[in-house]
C-alpha cells in the first residue's frame, strides 16, 4: 500500500492511510486477532453479522418501492437553514 505525502503535508497524508486501512477491513481484522474466538462465537458473530445485513438490504428494498421513508439526507456543515419570507 502506498500513500505519497504532498508539500510535506504528513497529516492530509496519514488521514489517506487510515482511509485505504479502513476500506481494506484492516483495522477489523487486527481487532479480531488480538485474542482467540471459540468457533463457537465465531459461528455467533457470523450469524448476527449476516442477519443485520439482511435486515439493512430489507429496508432499503423497501425505501426504494416507497414502503418506507427515505433517510434524511445530513445537511454540509456551516449551512445556514432556510430563511421564510
Amino acid at each position: 500500500m502506498k500513500v505519497d505525502v504532498r508539500d510535506n503535508n504528513v497529516e492530509q497524508a496519514l488521514r489517506a492511510l487510515k482511509r485505504k486501512l479502513q476500506r481494506e477491513g484492516v483495522f477489523r481484522e487486527m481487532r479480531a486477532r488480538r485474542a482467540y474466538e471459540k468457533p463457537s462465537e465465531k459461528r455467533v458473530r457470523e450469524k448476527q453479522e449476516a442477519v443485520r445485513r439482511a435486515r439493512k438490504a430489507l429496508r432499503k428494498q423497501a425505501q426504494r418501492e416507497g414502503l418506507l421513508p427515505m433517510p434524511k439526507r445530513a445537511e454540509p456543515k456551516g449551512a445556514r437553514p432556510a430563511r421564510a419570507s
